[in-house]
């Protein structure tokens, strides 16, 4: 039988140490390899690192509220018993809320008798042809129809809808009477300071021109654009 250089029991002994070194080389590397999904937060030293944010004071802008509104309009007025004549005025108006506001007005035109001339042959109502009427008025408004008008296929303006109502005076042919104005208008918003707007509204107030005292209503028929500031 041929001789065995392995000593008897060291075997076991040798298959024993490798086993352990094995594990302990596991373990090493298990302690130094990080973690799935770290963030790698820590430093070379295992400290967090917290970032440093310098904050700054931002300044919001001013935006301009543009609750002042002057518009400039023309139309007609039919003025009771004398036709209808060209009419126009000036409108200045407060927004009070997104929904009410007041706006006073002043308008001006020129009312004829030249029918009553035709019937009467001595001359007609006023001393002149033509008579000056002025009114002015503060109304307050409520918008009730928010919606938009559509320009073509693919471009829309805001528009709004609103009922005013309010008292004023009219100076006409000598009498200065108190007024009782209220209608309704649309207005079509182009721009953020920029509108149009079409209006309808009745000025009753009594004359008594033709020998008796009535109430007069006298409609008017108007557009304009508004300045919003």
């Amino acid at each position: 039988m041929p001789h065995s250089n392995t000593l008897p029991g060291t075997a076991p002994a040798l298959m024993s140490w490798t086993a352990a070194l094995l594990l302990a080389a596991g373990g090493a590397a298990a302690q130094t390899t990080p973690p799935a999904g770290g963030t790698g937060a820590a430093g070379p030293t295992g400290q967090v690192i917290v970032p440093q944010v310098e904050r700054r004071d931002v300044k919001l802008p001013r935006f301009a509220s543009r609750d002042i509104s002057v518009g400039l309009f023309a139309g007609t007025y039919a003025t009771q018993n004398f036709g209808t004549s060209a009419v126009s005025g000036l409108r200045l108006g407060y927004h009070i809320t997104e929904d009410v506001f007041v706006e006073a007005t002043y308008a001006s035109t020129k009312v004829s008798d030249e029918d009553f001339r035709q019937i009467f042959p001595n001359g007609g109502i006023f001393p002149s042809p033509t008579q000056r009427l002025n009114y002015y008025n503060v109304v307050a408004g409520y918008n009730v129809l928010p919606g938009e008008v559509f320009f073509g296929r693919t471009r829309a303006k805001i528009s709004q809808g609103y009922l005013v109502a309010g008292v004023g005076s009219t100076d006409f042919a000598g009498q200065k009477r108190q007024t009782i104005s209220a209608g309704f208008g649309l207005r079509v918003v182009f721009t953020d300071w920029l509108a149009v707007q079409a209006d309808v509204r009745d000025h009753v107030y009594s004359l008594d021109l033709l020998g008796k005292r009535r109430n007069t209503h006298n409609l008017e028929v108007s557009a304009g654009l508004t300045v919003f500031f």
